[in-house]
This record gives structure tokens, sequence and C-alpha cells, in this order.
């Protein structure tokens, strides 16, 4: 064989075992930081992997010539460049909360929990009758801010007579954060009521893990006292035995086939792909010491949850989904919402404190939902105050969404049962229909 061919082999062979000493120390790297819990900013993690990297460096080179020696080092270099970007933050670290809306004032509520709440006031519009009592918008997430489609939304609803009011749960959007272990579910539930005890009776309309807070604020009656109608739209999961329900969704939406979402996405930055993939697989805990509350908030984009908010649509709408908020408005706080689900997971079964409800409430369910079935059927067999459905054909989990009459139609269901008017869809499914229901849509 050639000396030319024998060199390059050799030569192959030493970047090829390069390569795989870079990847042991990069997968090292990445188990001491599950392992610590990304302590101090995950600089624990890379001392120690560093550290690793320079002893075996060291014994390898022992027994070579001096230029010899430093070969094994060069795995080490570029393991310690790539971690090191894991390591160093790209974004500011403190809490930086979006401008102010131009078309609606910010007010900032202290309630009697000690959460500091963003609250958005819609007065009644329009020539129609002008509802006394206030309807109060649980919008999704959780811990998200309330998107511009959400905004034009609810000013259509006031458009028609309705006094809405709109807060952002605290660590959403303008609303001021909490420290990570304060975030529950029940305290969501005890906001919304601190926020009841300075409007009085009012309806609420919750919707996706809004809806899960009041669908829970039903189950508790000191809350529910002061909840006079209840929209439940399209519910996560209400309680721990729910979440473990592994059931069908509705018709095809538009996640996988949807064209990606244009921006800059912060999963491109190493130091946040490691976090939130991480946090996301439960290998990392919501309150770690990689990136904080703050920064992962300030990192996150619109972009970032491309293929979520493509579930929200129906397939047929994959090329039409609009957009829905601005990268200024936007605000999602991935810890804290993991940490509010993780409390959904681990609590106890409603259901019996649920059937013992008497607000009158309905429920809505999107034809291309992207929740599970019987999350949603599960609140229609359990509260017998649900005095109707309402199943949306042609619209995603994200019922409201600017396209078409999508709008008029959700916003014709939600006032026709506020004023105890006939409903604009048949009633359905019933508690009757739900076997066949669930049936129909496998």
């Amino acid at each position: 064989m050639p000396s030319s061919v024998i060199r390059t082999v050799r030569l192959v062979g030493r970047l090829l075992a390069a390569a795989a000493a870079v990847l042991v120390l990069v997968a090292v790297f990445l188990a001491l930081i599950v392992a610590t819990d990304g302590a101090g900013s995950g600089f624990a993690a890379w001392s120690a992997t560093l550290g690793i990297a320079l002893v075996a460096a060291l014994r390898r080179g022992r027994r070579r010539t001096w230029r010899g020696r430093l070969v094994p080092f060069l795995p080490v270099l570029v393991a310690a460049a790539l971690t090191l970007s894991v390591c160093v933050p790209t974004v500011p670290t403190t809490r930086r909360h979006p401008p102010a809306l131009p078309f609606v004032t910010t007010e900032h509520w202290s309630l009697s929990t000690g959460s500091r709440v963003a609250v958005y006031h819609y007065p009644p519009t329009g020539h129609g009758p002008r509802r006394r009592v206030p309807l109060v918008y649980l919008n999704g997430g959780p811990v998200r801010g309330i998107s511009v489609l959400d905004h034009h939304f609810l000013q259509r609803l006031a458009g028609q007579g309705h006094d809405v009011y709109a807060y952002e749960q605290a660590g959403g959007g303008r609303s001021e954060p909490l420290p990570m272990g304060q975030y529950s579910i029940d305290r969501s539930v005890r906001d919304l009521g601190a926020l009841l005890d300075r409007l009085g009776s009012s309806d609420v309309l919750g919707f996706s893990s809004g809806a899960v807070v009041l669908t829970r604020a039903l189950a508790d009656p000191a809350v529910a006292a002061r909840l006079h109608r209840a929209i439940i739209a399209e519910p996560g999961p209400m309680d721990g035995p729910t979440t473990r329900i592994a059931g069908q969704k509705g018709r095809p939406s538009a996640r996988g086939i949807a064209p990606p979402m244009t921006g800059p996405r912060s999963t491109h930055v190493p130091r946040y792909a490691v976090a939130f993939g991480l946090m996301r697989l439960g290998l990392l805990s919501p309150d770690n010491g990689l990136v904080g509350q703050a920064e992962g908030d300030n990192a996150l984009t619109a972009a970032d949850l491309g293929s979520d908010t493509a579930s929200g649509y129906c397939a047929r709408d994959a090329h039409r989904i609009p957009v829905e908020d601005t990268a200024r408005n936007f605000s999602f706080s991935a810890a804290a919402s993991l940490r509010v689900q993780q409390t959904v997971k681990d609590s106890p079964s409603i259901a019996r404190q649920l059937r013992r409800s008497r607000t009158p409430a309905m429920l809505m369910i999107a034809e291309c939902s992207s929740q599970v079935r019987q999350w949603e059927t599960t609140v229609l067999a359990d509260d017998p105050a649900v005095r109707r459905t309402q199943y949306m054909p042609g619209v995603g989990h994200h019922m409201w969404n600017g396209l078409g009459d999508n709008d008029e139609r959700a916003a014709a269901v939600i006032t026709a049962f506020l004023q105890n008017k006939a409903a604009p869809l048949p009633d359905y499914p019933t508690r009757s229909d739900i076997p066949a229901f669930l049936r129909a849509h496998r």
C-alpha cells in the first residue's frame, strides 16, 4: 500500500478519534448538567468536565513526544468551546416586560394572594344591550401573555355589550413573576378568586389551560360563589387522573404540514436549546440553575412554539395560519408553565367536588381540537351544571383566530349563552352522546 494512502488512513483515524472524544466530553457535560441541575449557570458541570478531560489528556500524552502530547488536548479545547456556549447568557438575565399596547391601557392590580397581575379592561360598546355582569377572560398557556389576536377577539365581545376584563396570570406578559416554587394550579385558582373579589360576581371565559383554572374554580366552593356563568373552551386535563388519559384527538390539525414559522428561535442557540430541551424532558427542574426564570422568559420566541401554534388550526388552514402575536408583545414562561402543568399532574381527582357545582356552564369543543377528547368529555360528564355543549365546526383549538367568520361564530355562541338565549348550534354532545361522540372521533 502506498505510503500516501497509509498517511491518509491514519489521519482519518485520528480525526474520527478526536471527534469521538469531543462527543464523549459533550455527553459527560450534559450528564453533569442534569446531575447538578445546571448549577452556577452550567459552570459547575463545565468545570468538572474540563477537569476530567485535562486529566485524561495528560495521561494519554505521558509517553509521547512533546508535540504528541499536545494532540489529546485538541478535543478538549473543541469540547470546552462548545460546552462553554451553553453556560454564557445571550439575552438579559433580568425580566424585560413587553411594552404597553397602543390600543388598551395596562393596569396592575395587587391581589390578596400576593400576586401582581396586568389587567386589561374593554368597556361595553356597540348599540346592543349591555350586560351588567363583567366578563373575565382567562387565556391559555399557562403563564403566557395574552396575544394580540386574543385582544382583538375581546374587543369584539366588548362591541356586543360585554364589560370585558382580561388579566395575565402571574409571570405571564406584563404581570410580575412569582418565585418558581409558588407557581401551581391552586395558586392560579386562588388568584382568580382574588380578582373576582374585586370585580364581584362575574361571568368567566376560560380557554385551554385557562379553562382548566376555571374548571377547578367551579370545584372550589369559595371561588365558585363568585362565578355567575362559566364558559369552558377547549380545556386541558383538569386533574392528575385526567392527565393520564390517553385518548383520541379531533380532526387532523395543521401540525406537521404548516410551513415553518419565520423569525428568530431561541432553540437555535445552544444554551437555550439545551435548557428548554432538558426541561421538557423532565431532566432539569423548572427552578434549575442553568437558565433562570427571567432569562428564559426573555429568550423564548413565538417561532419556538411553531408546531404548537400549528396544532391549534385545522389541516385545511395549514397555509393560512394567521400571525397570532407580535414579537414585542409575545411572552411565555416555559419553566413556570411546566411547573404549573406538573402540579396538575400531581393533583388528586376533583371529580367529586365538581359534581357539586351549581354554576351554569357551557363547554366549547373544536372540530380539529388538538386536545384529547376525553379531557373535554370528562368535564361534561362530571359537571352537572354544564347546560349546553357547542361543537364548533371548521375550527381548531384556537377557535377565535381571525379567519373567515370564526370570530363571529365564537362570539355568537358565547353571547347567546351569557344572555340565556337559544344556542346558535345544536347542543352536542350531551352527556348521553359521549360514548358515540368518542367512537365517531377515533
